[in-house]
């Protein structure tokens, strides 16, 4: 099984091709697909505190990884329709992220950038 971002992206389109799934797939459905499916992933957690979470991670990894599965999914479906080359836009990301939250500021601290 090849684990490429170009393999998967081709499985996924392959499998909603082969359904004829494109013509109910527009920005917003696809959009509102991935937030339902974030959601899903949340609601692992809900009412949990750290160490009940600590636990149920142990013992539910196949799940949670399921619904993570579930985004990711999602996300390269919506960026291959948009065109959008997602690797180069989390490097991109990244090289922001790592000037708005510079080290001397950030390190150990979860302030948000314009709050430093």
């Amino acid at each position: 099984m090849d684990n490429n971002i170009e393999s998967l992206t081709k499985r996924i389109i392959d499998l909603r091709d082969a359904r004829d799934w494109k013509q109910f797939h527009n920005p917003k459905d696809l959009s509102l697909s991935l937030v339902l499916e974030a959601g899903e992933v949340m609601e692992h957690f809900q009412w949990k505190n750290t160490e009940e979470m600590e636990k149920y991670v142990k013992t539910n990894k196949a799940e949670i990884g399921g619904e993570l599965a579930d985004v990711l999914y999602w996300v390269l479906l919506m960026s291959h329709d948009l065109e959008i080359d997602i690797l180069d836009a989390l490097d991109k990301k990244i090289i922001k992220n790592e000037k708005k939250y510079p080290i001397e500021k950030s390190k150990g601290n979860a302030t948000k950038y314009n709050k430093f």
